[in-house]
């Protein structure tokens, strides 16, 4: 599942939200974030913007192939 579908199930989640309503949040156009979200194309800095836009937390975390998490 790449990040733009988990961004959509987030604003669902977070009572329906549109995409021009988190890019208000987030404080960019919504051009900019409908940008990111076709490519699928988010930084780590976007990403933790829109978990504060949505009062989520983020975590970011290394799987290795045995599932050990670093």
């Amino acid at each position: 599942m790449g990040m733009t579908e988990k961004i959509r199930i987030m604003l669902v989640k977070r009572g329906n939200l549109s995409e021009a309503e988190l890019a208000r949040r987030m404080g960019i156009s919504p051009q900019n974030l409908s940008y990111k979200m076709k490519r699928d194309n988010f930084a780590e800095g976007d990403l933790r913007a829109v978990a504060r836009a949505l009062d989520c937390s983020l975590e970011i975390v290394f799987i290795l192939p045995n599932g050990e998490i670093v």
